[in-house]
């Protein structure tokens, strides 16, 4: 028998809580809720799971935080949820790592379609690098496909799951413009839903780290009303 991918769903409202758990088991996935920040902070940072749900607003500490904290151990999938819309939201929940977005109301159907997705891209990520020093380098930056590492002049950066995917899948595919839905396809998986921002954030993240001036990018060029190419 294989495997249950485990969920952890970190949400005050418990109905909302069970109703998740419910749609997701369901899917066959093994689910823990914690309805408070500091609970589910302190299971993230002590148990192992496969996708993290955080709602935004919780008592204790607010999703943002545990998603910058998870980070810091983990490139597992998360999930921001949030009754607010506006945009400094998303921006600041990607900015510190997550990896999609999805408000308040919401059907259960769409949030298991989103974690299937996700789960199924990060599996199949994690494991499609397996050549021994299988290596990119162009002009400085130095991107270690096997240990899944990104080395600017030498010093190592940071990366996310998703930051290091679109790098990764752009470096491969040199001097070729996509638009960002193409590329929102690609990384993400999904075409009907999520929101294309997402990329413009992951690129702008991808900047500060590798580019010397970020306003005259050497590496990743913006093309106007078209996309994005990687230089060579």
């Amino acid at each position: 028998m294989s495997k249950r991918n485990r969920i952890l769903i970190v949400e005050d409202e418990r109905s909302i809580a069970e109703l998740e758990k419910d749609y997701l088991e369901l899917s066959d996935f093994d689910v823990t809720i914690a309805n408070d920040g500091t609970d589910g902070l302190g299971r993230a940072l002590s148990e192992e799971f496969d996708l993290y749900i955080l709602d935004v607003m919780l008592p204790g500490i607010d999703g943002f935080e545990i998603c910058e904290r998870i980070r810091e151990i983990s490139n597992a999938p998360i999930l921001m949820v949030s009754a607010k819309k506006e945009d400094i939201d998303k921006i600041r929940g990607l900015g510190l790592g997550a990896d999609d977005y999805i408000t308040k109301p919401f059907s259960p159907s769409e949030l298991v379609a989103r974690v299937k997705a996700h789960i199924s891209r990060y599996t199949r990520l994690v494991g499609s690098y397996t050549e021994p020093n299988d290596e990119i380098e162009i002009r400085g930056l130095k991107i270690d496909l096997t240990a899944r590492r990104v080395f600017v002049n030498g010093e190592e950066k940071n990366f996310t799951t998703k930051e290091f995917d679109l790098l990764v899948f752009l470096a491969q595919h040199p001097n070729r413009v996509y638009t960002k839905e193409e590329l929102f396809k690609e990384i993400w998986a999904m075409e009907s839903v999520g929101d294309i921002a997402t990329v413009t954030v992951h690129i702008k993240k991808i900047r500060e780290k590798i580019e010397f001036n970020t306003s005259k990018p050497q590496y990743i060029e913006t093309i106007w009303g078209v996309g994005y190419r990687f230089k060579i």
